[in-house]
């Protein structure tokens, strides 16, 4: 995001109004506690979420360094697993709420994912040739890394308007989910797999309301989630060793695991209300005023993109081995080596300066006045008078990629 994949996200979640009988005196109404504002106009909680999941994001790709004989670790590492990539893309769905096929959105998502992911696919694939993993081979359509989150947002944004429209839409997306789950010849391409296993949580963003994100703020619920996240870490901790990776990775069929097709079905939907759970205790304690750490939710585009520089240059260095990382205190200094790093990563700096791959101006490239000319036959062309328009998607617009799939 150069403006970050999230930069999009414009407006504040607005509070809900409730009827006021006509004879009776309003009542003064009070902030919505989710509209606090970080800068330039945009939701702190939204871009406190973005930063928070962009984290665990580079914590969750660190980890396989220090991963071997620690059951503890994997534990964490599949929690981990299980809700950080749902999180951030029922996120990124919900601000692609608006998504037409305007062609000042299609711009957008042009120059916020298409670019990045062409720009950044090679980058990988001259990246891993340095590394000794063969000759460069640039294959736009198999994503390598973390690529996969542009690929698959990419999609699901040209999606939108479908899901929008059609009834039963994440009843749907479910159904393609199961079906992709227990079906092997799906086509390793376009990240297919994960694009149809991770639908769900875009299409269930879309149909979000403001009042569902204050719902999971209450206290009820905060408190609700610390017995919740412990009990899935202790059964996690139970699972790990009976448990395969590609699961939680969402990048597999059920039969490429040896396992029966049903067996797909019934985990990907029990996956998919886990996911859910563990989501909702994630927001729960999202901050919603500013903090420190609000402005880095602009920039996650750059600690997505480029952490996974230093975190398989490291695998291939063999830092854990060369520097004995594989013990308690080794995982620790790892863990906090991944915060600083993404951190640093998401500074208004290094948005900057990646504002020429991450977010460049193609207007050139579109015909002028040709988004006021599609705006009434794209049907959500403006905006009426007197109301204010949807949020433009965060990472959803393209931008943005706070969570990222499997390093594998």
């Amino acid at each position: 995001m150069l403006q970050s994949p999230l930069e999009h996200q414009r407006a504040p979640l607005p509070p809900l109004k409730e009827a006021v009988p006509a004879l009776r005196p309003a009542r003064p109404q009070t902030a919505d506690p989710l509209a606090e504002k970080g800068g330039g106009g945009r939701d702190a909680f939204f871009d406190n979420a973005k930063y928070l999941a962009i984290v665990l994001v580079a914590v969750g790709h660190s980890w396989p360094l220090v991963l071997a004989g620690s059951r503890a670790t994997e534990a964490l590492y599949m929690l981990v697993y299980v809700f950080h990539m749902p999180a951030f893309i029922l996120i990124s769905g919900y601000f692609s709420r608006s998504f037409d096929m305007r062609p000042k959105k299609m711009m957008r998502l042009i120059s916020s994912v298409a670019v990045p992911y062409v720009v950044f696919q090679t980058a990988y694939a001259v990246f891993f040739a340095a590394m000794g993993d063969g000759d460069v081979a640039v294959r736009l359509l198999s994503p390598y890394f973390l690529m996969w989150f542009l690929m698959a947002l990419f999609l699901w944004r040209l999606l939108t308007p479908l899901f929008m429209a059609i009834r039963w839409p994440v009843q749907i997306s479910l159904l393609i989910a199961g079906a992709a789950a227990a079906t092997p010849d799906i086509s390793g391409q376009l990240s297919a797999q994960r694009v149809l296993q991770f639908l769900p949580f875009f299409v269930l963003g879309l149909r979000l309301r403001p009042e569902h994100f204050r719902l999971v703020q209450r206290w009820s619920v905060r408190w609700a989630a610390l017995p919740v996240f412990a009990l899935s870490a202790g059964f996690l901790y139970w699972a790990a060793p009976r448990t395969q990776l590609g699961w939680v990775y969402r990048n597999q069929s059920a039969q490429y695991m040896d396992q029966p097709w049903w067996l797909g079905v019934l985990t990907t939907y029990a996956m998919f209300v886990a996911a859910l759970v563990l989501t909702a205790g994630f927001l729960a304690w999202v901050p919603r005023r500013r903090m420190w750490f609000t402005v880095l939710g602009a920039g996650t585009i750059g600690g997505y993109l480029l952490h996974g520089f230093v975190v398989k240059y490291a695998s291939h260095a063999k830092w854990a081995e060369t520097y004995h990382l594989d013990t308690p205190l080794g995982r620790i200094a790892v863990t906090l080596a991944a915060v600083a790093l993404v951190t640093v990563l998401c500074t208004p700096p290094v948005r900057r300066a990646m504002r020429l791959v991450a977010e460049p101006d193609l207007s050139w490239a579109f015909r002028r006045g040709a988004d006021r000319s599609a705006g009434g036959a794209a049907g959500g062309g403006g905006t009426e008078p007197g109301k204010t328009a949807q949020p433009a998607a965060t990472e959803g617009d393209g931008r943005v990629p706070a969570g990222a799939g499997a390093p594998r």
